[in-house]
């Protein structure tokens, strides 16, 4: 029998473009976090670079949501991360891991129109193809936790909203 060629695209999950805007939005809180700088400032360089250089790929508007997000509310992500670890902290976990979980919690916390399986689909998946082969487990096992008060925390957020008077 002959041998047949194999389809690799068929093997392959396809990615749409809000995969794509997560994985670079860890990207950035990686090398922001390597390089020591805030997330938001190295994501204004990247949006100016784009801008002018043709070689470098814009960033996606989805992307800037995420990381602009996570370095907004990076005490309260951060503290919902390590209030979940087990014996274990936050700056003791694999960066790439580290960056995962906070756009996970991020999303869950605050997009609204990403359904929370997705948010948490979307972190394991990152997980499986940038982390070692314990953090899809791991990071699923932390966001399980996170699920459950994510709800609260939206409401909290919404109420907090409505009561605050609108900027002059």
């Amino acid at each position: 029998m002959a041998d047949q060629p194999v389809d690799k695209k068929s093997t392959h999950k396809k990615f749409g473009a809000r995969h794509k805007a997560r994985r670079r939005a860890v990207d950035l809180l990686f090398e922001a976090e390597a390089r020591d700088i805030d997330a938001a400032d190295l994501l204004g360089e990247r949006v100016e670079l784009a801008a002018h250089d043709q070689a470098v790929a814009p960033v996606h508007a989805y992307t800037h949501t995420l990381v602009g997000g996570v370095a907004e509310d990076l005490d309260r992500v951060d503290g919902t991360i390590e209030s979940y670890l087990q014996d274990w902290t936050l700056s003791r976990l694999p960066a790439v891991d580290r960056a995962i979980l906070r756009i996970a919690v991020w999303e869950l916390f605050h997009a609204g129109d990403v359904p929370p399986v997705v948010a948490v689909d979307e972190a394991v998946e990152l997980a499986k193809e940038l982390s070692t082969d314990d953090s899809p487990a791991f990071v699923n096992g932390v966001l399980g936790q996170v699920v459950l008060i994510a709800p609260q925390v939206r409401a909290a957020a919404a109420a907090t909203r409505a009561v605050q008077p609108p900027e002059m």
